[in-house]
C-alpha cells in the first residue's frame, strides 16, 4: 500500500498549545473516524455560531454527513458555507497531583472545507456507507430504501484535505516536584454498549440481528479481573 501523504500544516491547522500532540500522519486521521461514531458540524449564520451532532462516514479521502432536504442547517451547508467539522474520541481522565495540571486524554480532528451534495444517482451507495460504519450489516437485514425516503434524504460529502489532529492519549499524570503521597493516575473512559432493547413492535421471539450483537460484542469491555 503506497504511504499516504502527510496532513498539510498552516496557520488554520497549526496547534498552538502544546504542539507536540500535534499527528500530522494522515493514516491516523482515517484510523480516528473509523472508530468514532459522532461528529459535531459547525457554521456561522447571520453572525452566530452553531454547531450540529451527526453521525457520519468516511468514504475514502471524504467525510459523508446526512440529513434531512427540510433542515435549514443541511441546506445551508450544501451551498458551499464553510464548515468546521471536530470528532473526538475521549480516552481517560488524568488525576495529576494537582488541579492545574489534571487533564483528559483524548484523540481529536478538526476538520475545515466546504461541503457538496452527492449526486442523486451516488446516493443510495452513500448511504449504505453511512449505515455499514455506524450499524455493520444492518442493511442485509431491513428493506431496501424507497425513493420517497432517498428523495427526503441529503447526503453531503466534506474532503479530508485540510485537517488538524492532536493526540495527547499518552499524556502523564506525574509533574516534578510534585508530593508523591498524593495518588495520581488515569481513569480510562471507553464507550460500551449495554443490553439491546427490543422494540414492543417487534414480534415475540423474533431473535437478535447479528447487526446488533456485532456492534453490542465490540463495544463490550470485559473485567481484567
Amino acid at each position: 500500500m503506497p504511504e499516504l501523504p502527510k496532513l498539510p500544516v498552516d496557520d488554520q491547522t497549526r496547534i498552538g498549545r502544546m504542539p507536540h500532540y500535534q499527528n500530522t500522519e494522515r493514516a491516523d486521521l482515517y484510523a480516528l473516524l473509523d472508530q468514532a461514531l459522532v461528529a459535531h458540524v459547525s457554521i456561522t449564520r447571520d453572525g452566530t455560531p452553531m454547531a450540529l451532532p451527526v453521525g457520519f462516514a468516511r468514504e475514502g479521502d471524504s467525510l459523508l454527513i446526512h440529513g434531512s432536504t427540510g433542515s435549514r442547517f443541511f441546506r445551508e451547508i450544501a451551498t458551499g458555507t464553510e464548515v468546521c467539522v471536530n470528532v473526538t474520541l475521549l480516552e481517560g481522565i488524568v488525576y495529576a497531583r494537582s488541579l492545574f495540571d489534571s487533564s483528559m486524554r483524548y484523540r481529536a480532528a478538526v476538520i475545515y472545507g466546504q461541503a457538496t451534495p452527492v449526486p442523486t444517482e451516488e446516493k443510495e451507495a452513500a448511504l449504505l456507507t453511512l449505515a455499514e460504519h455506524l450499524m455493520p450489516g444492518r442493511a442485509q437485514e431491513v428493506r431496501p430504501m424507497t425513493k420517497k425516503e432517498l428523495a427526503a434524504t441529503m447526503v453531503l460529502r466534506i474532503p479530508l484535505e485540510k485537517a488538524s489532529v492532536k493526540d495527547n492519549s499518552a499524556s502523564s499524570a506525574d509533574e516534578p516536584g510534585d508530593d508523591p503521597s498524593i495518588w495520581a493516575g488515569v481513569l480510562p473512559l471507553t464507550t460500551v454498549a449495554g443490553e439491546p432493547e427490543t422494540s414492543p413492535a417487534t414480534n415475540s421471539g423474533v431473535p437478535l440481528p447479528p447487526s446488533v450483537s456485532t456492534l453490542r460484542d465490540r463495544l463490550h469491555v470485559r473485567s481484567a479481573s
